[in-house]
């Protein structure tokens, strides 16, 4: 599924949308260049999972922990990952196995070890649409 968003507004709405319909243990990930609005996508799923808190990226703790919506949700930026083993040493797998929604970032810098069902998404600009506009890509993989 193709989405074309011309607003940050927009944007929000879209990742909101898929936080109401997420599930137990669904994975999301967030692929695309810097400044393209991954974080507001981001802060959207939160907001339809009922997280009320500020969502940011947590770029220097590579997990952030949100309990206190309808499902927790388990935020990740790998973005300054220096190897996958990093992954196993923030409990990755008992994260993305576990009951809550998975939603990582830069999601192709580890790509080895990403669970085989996941929900892929890849944001992307093309500025002669626009400043604000936004190509955003749904595709679940089973």
């Amino acid at each position: 599924m193709v989405i074309e968003t011309k607003s940050p507004e927009e944007t929000f709405q879209l990742g909101e949308e898929l936080g109401r319909k997420a599930v137990p243990g669904q994975v999301f990930t967030l692929t695309g260049d810097l400044g393209v609005g991954k974080t507001v996508f981001t802060q959207g799923l939160a907001k339809g999972l009922g997280i009320e808190e500020p969502v940011n990226s947590p770029t220097f703790t590579i997990v952030q922990v949100y309990e206190e919506g309808r499902l927790p949700f388990y935020h990740f930026d790998v973005y300054r990952i220096g190897d996958v083993e990093e992954m196993e040493e923030v409990g990755f797998d008992d994260y993305v196995m576990g009951e809550g929604v998975s939603l990582i970032e830069w999601a192709d810098l580890i790509e080895e070890i990403l669970p085989e069902k996941r929900t892929e998404i890849r944001i992307e600009k093309d500025l002669e649409q626009g400043f604000d506009y936004r190509k955003i890509t749904v595709e679940k993989l089973e």
